[in-house]
């Protein structure tokens, strides 16, 4: 199983805090800003003027801050040919598309599918910074505005193609590269179990069969199992 440790969240404790005072009742507003310092258990200490010092830390740290969010979904060089589409906004979406290819997959034990490699479809991806969508693709072609979709063909996925995430912690971090994006997004369905079906007939075949027929095989996964949505890449933009 693949470590992705690296992408949980990282906990955070209170070091100090501010506290911004305003002069009331007369012609001119005066303020006056004093910083405190945290103890172990959270509580306000050491009062004292904001001094020059901290007051230049607390800019430094809004100014990288700042950066980190200018960062968001930059590519870190030549933009990847998979990538289809991306909205810089405050949460941010890429859409994205992945070839055919040979993946570790997890199943729990009550589907009676074992854990291993499969080869599967090919896929498009739509996510911003919370939730993810998966749709299948039926060629490995580079998809267009008229490109049909198909529902993707796993468990733990609505009609709608939105993927439950369970219990799995999704950290999208501000400074991600759109690299960096649409790779933690893929590692975080594929490392996920699969679990069970949110609704029924999203493929052609029975999906239990299907997943039983071509673990741990290196069977082709079966396009023709796949089954249309009645949708185009157009309907997603």
């Amino acid at each position: 199983m693949k470590d992705i440790t690296d992408k949980f969240g990282t906990l955070y404790y209170p070091k100090s805090a501010l506290v911004f005072y305003e002069t009331t009742g007369t012609e001119t507003t005066d303020m006056y800003v004093e910083h405190f310092d945290m103890d172990e258990s959270g509580t306000p200490i050491n009062a004292h003027p904001l001094t020059v010092k901290e007051a230049e830390m607390l800019a430094k740290t809004l100014q990288t801050d700042e950066e980190r969010s200018r960062a968001f979904l930059k590519p870190k060089g030549i933009l990847p040919t998979n990538i289809l589409h991306i909205n810089p906004s405050d949460k941010g979406a890429v859409i994205w598309y992945t070839k055919a290819q040979q993946r570790q997959l997890y199943f729990v034990n009550g589907l009676g599918i074992p854990n291993g490699t499969a080869q599967v479809s090919p896929m498009l991806w739509v996510a911003d910074k919370s939730s993810l969508a998966v749709f299948a693709l039926a060629t490995n072609r580079r998809p267009t505005e008229k490109t049909p979709l198909h529902y993707a063909p796993f468990f733990n996925i609505y009609e709608k193609g939105n993927v439950c995430m369970g219990t799995v912690s999704i950290d999208i971090k501000n400074s991600a590269s759109v690299e960096e994006f649409i790779q933690a997004w893929e590692d975080y369905f594929f490392n996920s179990y699969f679990s069970h079906s949110l609704c029924a007939d999203l493929t052609r075949a029975n999906i239990i069969n299907l997943w039983k027929d071509i673990i741990n095989t290196d069977k082709p996964f079966p396009i023709e199992a796949l089954k249309k949505n009645n949708k185009t890449l157009k309907h997603l933009l």
